[in-house]
């Protein structure tokens, strides 16, 4: 039987910014259906359940199509329409291109890519069939600079960032909102994964998720089209909009080459 409260489907929830969007949301009386491809999510969904709401979980690999499916099937499963989508999951690959494993690449494209629009494609039909719903992006003041030493990452959160833009367009005319969450780095198990441990970025000064995730949910909350995270972000991406390509290239250079860290 499908509760009564509002429906919130979290991707990526069981670690960072993606498990402070699903806390925000159960505190702000939302049930949820939180997915990762992490085994954790079952615990990050216990945390969640301390509100007093309904949590469903999904471990499964949303760079894949037939992940996206096992989530939307759930989602179909629960009854309700979803008033809110955080299309979370993401994740990144360090040191050059031509390094990297091939495999991994696809992997971090899948994932940040493929699966993001797909599931989009799916429940953002749904919303507006009903003409209503709101879908947040996790994007990344990335999207704004060549990314040396972390190209893929980069190049798919500026296909992230001016796709969600481009959707919010197409659906200026309906009640769905849509909004792009842009951080900077942010204190994640992201640097680990993405084996950037002894980089300039992966060992500095970094945004605290629930702090993002506030920001990004009040965002989507008002209806916003963008909100990028910290002021010092914000600057970023000012003075990225008039810095020459190559000069931006290098600037990444040194926060993201392999050793560039001091440790």
């Amino acid at each position: 039987m499908a509760g009564t409260n509002k429906l919130a489907v979290i991707t990526g929830a069981s670690s960072g910014i993606g498990f402070e969007l699903a806390k925000i949301c159960a505190e702000e009386g939302y049930d949820l259906i939180v997915a990762a491809d992490q085994a954790k999510i079952e615990d990050a969904a216990d945390q969640f359940r301390r509100s007093g709401n309904d949590v469903k979980t999904l471990q499964a690999d949303l760079a894949t199509l037939e992940g996206v499916d096992r989530l939307y099937d759930l989602v179909k499963a629960d009854g309700r329409p979803v008033d809110v989508l955080m299309a979370n999951a993401g994740h990144g690959l360090g040191h050059g291109f031509l390094d990297q494993d091939f495999n991994e690449i696809q992997h971090v494209v899948d994932t940040n890519v493929t699966g993001t629009i797909y599931l989009v494609h799916k429940i953002g039909k749904d919303m507006r069939s009903r003409n209503e719903g709101k879908i947040l992006f996790t994007g990344s003041i990335a999207g704004f600079m060549p990314g040396s030493f972390q190209a893929v990452y980069n190049a798919t959160k500026a296909f992230v960032d001016s796709f969600a833009f481009a959707l919010r367009n197409e659906l200026e005319e309906t009640k769905v909102t849509v909004t792009c969450l842009m951080p900077g780095p942010t204190d994640t198990e992201f640097f680990e994964r993405a084996d950037m441990m002894d980089t300039s970025v992966g060992q500095g000064k970094k945004d605290d998720p629930a702090m993002v995730a506030r920001v990004g949910y009040d965002a989507m909350i008002r209806g916003d089209g963008d909100i990028v995270s910290g002021w010092k972000n914000k600057l970023q991406t000012t003075l990225a909009n008039i810095t020459p390509s190559g000069v931006l290239a290098e600037q990444h250079r040194k926060m993201a080459e392999p050793g560039s860290g001091s440790n």
